[in-house]
């Protein structure tokens, strides 16, 4: 079984364009993580959502793939995590959000597991 973990991301209406690259390039180094499963983690935006009023303002999606539970665990507990989030978002962030869902076994071959 995979655990798929969602993120969007909203920022403030005044942070600006640097800071949103910044946060992109830094968390896109997660990836490199022994807890993230096979190196998949991806994140995109801004969001090009129609009609804007679908993606509730979020600008940014994350999504990555963990063994299980406990590895979702040890990547948010992570130093290079708490690092990367409580300088490039915490400070700037208007509203987030988190889903996170096991898959069935059998949906593991659609995601390339």
């Amino acid at each position: 079984m995979v655990l798929v973990h969602i993120v969007l991301f909203k920022f403030r209406a005044d942070v600006g364009d640097e800071v949103k690259q910044e946060f992109l390039s830094q968390i896109k180094t997660l990836k490199s993580l022994s807890y993230v499963k096979s190196q998949r983690l991806v994140v995109g935006g801004p969001s090009i959502t129609t009609p804007v009023e679908k993606s509730k303002g979020f600008q940014y999606a994350l999504v990555s793939y963990h063994e299980d539970r406990t590895a979702l665990a040890e990547y948010q507990a992570s130093s290079e995590h708490e690092r990367v989030t409580s300088t490039y978002f915490i400070p700037y962030k208007e509203d987030l959000v988190r889903f996170d869902f096991e898959t069935d076994q059998a949906d593991e071959t659609l995601l390339g597991f």
